[in-house]
């Protein structure tokens, strides 16, 4: 299997610097996470952008987009901040033949306790097994980024 990851910051890939959460969104996190598991499989990743998900615009879901309708690779994952995950997720519904898996993290892939390794894993296995579609994976879920939320209150991702 041939599988293209494109990172675009939030906060898997975030360094806290002091307890006011004082942040820099850093280098992508998800190399480290493969090959702390010991993948085997054949990727690539290419950081498109390191941005908290907040702060992306509609052109940085442009930038997204043109990149995923423009890679050969029909296997695609993305890692991305959990706030606004969905709408860019909405914004690549056009793009056809290709598996989209957006992925993110609660808590940083740097800290101890992180949800980022098991997301990222379940992340890769749905890429391989989904047909056609975009999908966002969180919390051991697969999500249709049409028909659901994050639950802010509840750290967590749900359908509608």
């Amino acid at each position: 299997m041939k599988l293209k990851i494109f990172t675009t910051g939030g906060t898997i890939d975030k360094i806290y610097f002091d307890a006011k959460n004082d942040y820099q969104v850093g280098e992508p996190e998800i190399e480290s996470l493969l090959s702390e598991a010991n993948v085997t499989f054949d990727y690539t990743v290419e950081s498109l952008l390191r941005k908290d998900s907040l702060e992306m615009t509609e052109a940085d879901r442009k930038l997204v987009h043109d990149a995923v309708a423009a890679e050969p690779c029909s296997r695609i994952l993305i890692t991305h901040g959990t706030d606004t995950m969905l709408a860019t997720g909405k914004s690549l519904l056009d793009i056809a033949d290709k598996t989209i898996v957006l992925t993110g993290s609660m808590q940083p892939a740097r800290l101890r306790v992180s949800d980022a390794f098991f997301n990222v894993g379940f992340a890769v296995a749905a890429v391989q097994l989904l047909s056609s579609g975009v999908y966002v994976v969180m919390n051991g879920q697969v999500f249709d980024p049409r028909t659901s939320r994050k639950n802010v209150e509840k750290n967590c991702f749900e359908r509608l």
